[in-house]
């Protein structure tokens, strides 16, 4: 359900951040009146907010995230004024269209100088299918024009928030899974685009193969041996560019595979089939075999966590 939420006074604002994200502390930068409205809704584990505020500082601090460190990346996408956005050690300057990410778990610091118009996606880490390591290098960069990816995505997603209060939720559910996916396009796009130096070489090769695996999923006969000959090496050494890395193949085709499952098992549009068929449609044709997997990776079975989501994170 879209909401509409008004705060007339900077206390009333402050606190309606903090309970709509993570705890955040919450600075006015110019003394008397303030204004600031806030509307979206949360599409299972996406949140997407529309804000419209006058001028603050926003600081997430170690003692914030010590009190609720749950991993989340939230997006910006700056749609009127400026910002400026510091975590990791660097600043990115956001003017309308830019887009930028960052993550819950380590501080931050948003600044707002005059009023501004941004919108915020919020989702758990693991939705993106990227290497906390990459996106690490990634946050608190400035993507906009010049960005060939940024400037298709990012009208993209400004469309869609326009569209929120009218969008059904499975709809809904679905697109704020394409938007996800979407940014973790356009975050691979920068990684691979960067220049290899030294060490890099070989989180690059990793990297390569490990989209690979994730655009082969659904290939029951994928495997490491297969693998290994896609990109000209022998098993072992494939073996061995994942376990430098502290994984395994077979794991981290098991961890990719029981991350879609999962998603589609939530998924709305997907409610009619059949929970085998999901199992089958990321390469685990045995039923029976998909039902023990997806237990000892989350500690129930795909048909209770489609009743009840919410028991995965209880």
């Amino acid at each position: 359900m879209y909401q509409i939420e008004e705060a007339d006074t900077f206390s009333q604002w402050r606190r309606l951040i903090s309970s709509t994200f993570v705890p955040l502390d919450v600075e006015q930068v110019h003394p008397g009146p303030f204004s600031g409205k806030l509307g979206g809704r949360q599409l299972h584990e996406v949140g997407i907010m529309q804000l419209h505020a006058d001028a603050q500082t926003v600081l997430r601090s170690p003692a914030l995230i010590a009190r609720d460190g749950t991993g989340h990346y939230k997006l910006s996408l700056q749609l009127a004024g400026h910002g400026l956005l510091l975590q990791d050690g660097r600043e990115a300057a956001l003017a309308p269209g830019d887009v930028a990410i960052y993550d819950t778990q380590r501080p931050y610091t948003l600044n707002f100088d005059q009023p501004f118009e941004t919108l915020v996606l919020m989702f758990p880490q693991h939705l993106l299918g990227l290497s906390a390591d990459d996106v690490s290098q990634l946050t608190a960069v400035s993507m906009g024009k010049g960005n060939r990816l940024a400037e298709a995505v990012a009208p993209f997603i400004a469309s869609i928030a326009t569209q929120l209060p009218e969008l059904k939720s499975p709809i809904g559910h679905r697109l704020a899974m394409n938007i996800v996916d979407l940014l973790s396009t356009l975050l691979a796009d920068e990684i691979y685009s960067r220049p290899t130096q030294g060490a890099d070489s070989h989180a690059k090769i990793l990297r390569r193969i490990q989209h690979h695996i994730e655009a082969n999923l659904a290939d029951p006969t994928l495997s490491p041996e297969s693998i290994a000959r896609a990109h000209h090496m022998a098993t072992r050494t494939l073996q061995k560019v994942f376990s430098a890395a502290g994984l395994t193949v077979a794991g981290w085709m098991r961890e990719r595979r029981m991350e879609h499952c999962r998603r589609d098992l939530v998924d709305p549009l997907c409610a009619h089939v059949p929970i085998g068929e999901i199992g089958a449609r990321w390469g685990l044709v045995d039923g029976a075999h998909f039902s023990r997997v997806f237990r000892t990776t989350f500690g129930l079975s795909p048909s209770h966590y489609r009743r009840n989501p919410l028991a995965l994170h209880g």
